[in-house]
């Protein structure tokens, strides 16, 4: 179920308990498009959160969580392309990370920056000045490469988990990913059926030769 705050009830909030809403942080101008990619990325973290209460050994945690280095925006960066002489945004869809102890008993803690991708945005286009989704996956290639997650956000390690729309979309999305020059091993893709299997099994197409990896290594 989805719910979201109308103008009627921003006005309401602040009869009855003195809160004012501005204009933008109501839901009167949502779309299908928005509530569709919305609920897409919280099932991701739904299916998460329930594999690691199952798992018992795995600590989920999220954004409001995490101590970095800079609180202000700080899932938000830009990186500079330098092959290609542009300088991209990134903020992705989520952040989560998850803590577990590896096979010699060290705690280890993994960044996960989520990309719900429900195949509205083109894989590849001529340029780089249009979104599209290999715009994104260089920019994440480019922030690993500089070591940007290290120096602005105190990130020792991450992972871009992508959920997409179906397996053809995946096979294109891996095409796309293959076209980076390094990095490969930091992607992770599958459709929206992974959401119906268990998320640390071997179900992840990895952009390193598209082989079959857990979510955790």
């Amino acid at each position: 179920m989805v719910y979201g705050l109308s103008s009627k009830g921003g006005k309401l909030l602040e009869q009855e308990l003195g809160i004012t809403v501005s204009g933008n942080e109501n839901d009167d101008g949502v779309g299908r498009m928005f509530l569709e990619h919305a609920i897409l990325v919280s099932d991701v973290m739904v299916s998460i959160e329930l594999a690691c209460r199952k798992s018992g050994d795995v600590r989920l945690l999220y954004e409001d969580q995490l101590a970095l280095q800079s609180k202000q925006n700080q899932f938000q960066w830009r990186v500079k392309v330098y092959d290609h002489g542009v300088t991209l945004g990134v903020i992705p869809d989520r952040v989560f990370v998850l803590e577990y102890a590896n096979h010699a008993g060290q705690m280890q803690r993994v960044y996960f920056f989520l990309e719900a991708d429900r195949g509205t945005m083109p894989v590849v286009r001529s340029g780089l000045s249009q979104t599209s989704f290999y715009r994104k996956l260089l920019a994440y290639e480019a922030t690993w490469t500089q070591k940007v997650h290290q120096r602005k956000l105190g990130i020792h390690r991450f992972r871009v988990l992508t959920v997409t729309t179906n397996a053809m979309r995946v096979t294109s999305l891996l095409e796309a990913c293959s076209r980076l020059k390094r990095g490969h091993g930091l992607f992770l893709f599958a459709d929206r059926t992974v959401l119906e299997k268990d998320p640390f099994s071997p179900v992840w197409q990895c952009g390193k030769s598209a082989k079959i990896s857990p979510l955790l290594e």
